[in-house]
């Protein structure tokens, strides 16, 4: 699948989504979105795809939304810029449920929108010099929707603290907040970016899956119901093909 706004490709395991708005630093739109929610739903279907990467063509990876497209939804219904946050609210669900681990390749700008999207990454990956930030209080705005994930990576005194002040922040420093997992040097950044997404794809895509799938379902549960989900999930990967020659494989090496 290619369209005008994303690229989308497959090699080696790995779906690589792109975000093709270089001339407008890569701002999400309507058409964006949808372009965003086709592609994860073909990697989800393609049993060649063992992860899903998300970057940004040119120096950014997402600005943000489309001020033009918001300008014009300011002037339209209530009803009508519900649908069109729920849009953006299905692509995050989506992106939660999705059965592949989510890789965010950050570099250059992630603002507001942008954020928010790598945000919803299961990991996010950053060059050293890339910047983030929610600064939708500057335009009376609320990053709302990103909040329902934001909460849960870092704790409410944090996201609070970062979408009511709506301060930039460095690649470093969101490392240290949690909502960053690795920070590359800006000239090791491809290829370490490239080695970790390799080596989440060499692991056991059954394990991955199941892995991902748990760590979602234990939120809102009590501790009782998250351990009974997780002795039922022990025990489906005890019988998957790959667990069990996995453990062959160790055992024969034991025996060397």
């Amino acid at each position: 699948m290619s369209e005008a706004v994303l690229i989308y490709s497959v090699a080696d395991g790995v779906a690589t989504l792109t975000l093709n708005r270089p001339e407008k630093r890569n701002a999400l739109n309507a058409e964006l979105v949808q372009a965003l929610k086709k592609g994860l739903a073909e990697a989800a279907e393609d049993p060649a795809v063992r992860v899903v990467a998300i970057t940004g063509a040119g120096q950014d990876f997402c600005s943000g939304a489309d001020l033009a497209e918001l300008r014009a939804m300011s002037e339209k219904s209530a009803e009508e810029n519900l649908a069109d946050a729920r849009s953006l609210g299905a692509l995050f669900s989506q992106m939660r449920r999705h059965p592949r681990p989510i890789v965010a390749l950050v570099k250059g700008r992630a603002l507001a929108g942008g954020c928010g999207l790598a945000t919803a990454c299961d990991v996010v990956l950053a060059r050293s010099d890339a910047e983030f930030g929610y600064p939708e209080v500057h335009l009376g705005f609320v990053p709302a929707l990103v909040m329902a994930i934001l909460r849960r990576k870092i704790g409410e005194g944090r996201t609070f603290d970062l979408v009511a002040m709506g301060e930039r922040f460095s690649a470093a420093e969101g490392e240290r907040l949690g909502l960053v997992n690795r920070v590359y040097e800006s000239f090791t950044f491809k290829s370490e970016a490239n080695n970790y997404v390799a080596a989440v794809a060499a692991r056991p895509v059954s394990a991955i899956t199941l892995t991902k799938t748990l760590l979602y379902e234990l939120d809102g549960m009590d501790f009782q119901d998250g351990i009974d989900r997780a002795a039922e999930v022990n025990a489906e990967a005890r019988m998957t093909a790959e667990c069990r020659e996995g453990v062959r494989r160790f055992l024969d090496r034991s025996k060397g």
